[in-house]
């Protein structure tokens, strides 16, 4: 059975699959589409579909820990903004 809506302008271009999905997961999507912003199940599944066939890029473990790391120093205030280190140094950052 398929709960998509006839909205036209969708379905143009696109074709209807038949999908086998396990009921708690299909109850799982139900929970969480609209949390995320999404209007509709399908909506939600064809942006699932996407990530699957390009998925976005991911960062390493060095880099998210390096953020983890930057995210601390600021909370800490170990950091300094670019015009005070700029003092710091000399440099003209206006050119």
């Amino acid at each position: 059975m398929s709960t998509d809506t006839d909205d036209s302008r969708e379905n143009e271009g696109s074709t209807k699959i038949d999908v086998r999905v396990p009921q708690q997961l299909v109850e799982q999507i139900d929970a969480e589409y609209k949390r995320r912003g999404y209007t509709s199940r399908s909506e939600a599944i064809r942006d699932a579909l996407r990530a699957w066939v390009d998925p976005p890029v991911r960062l390493s473990e060095e880099v998210l820990d390096d953020l983890q790391t930057s995210r601390e120093q600021r909370e800490n205030g170990e950091t300094h903004s670019l015009d005070e280190v700029a003092d710091k140094y000399g440099v003209d950052i206006d050119e």
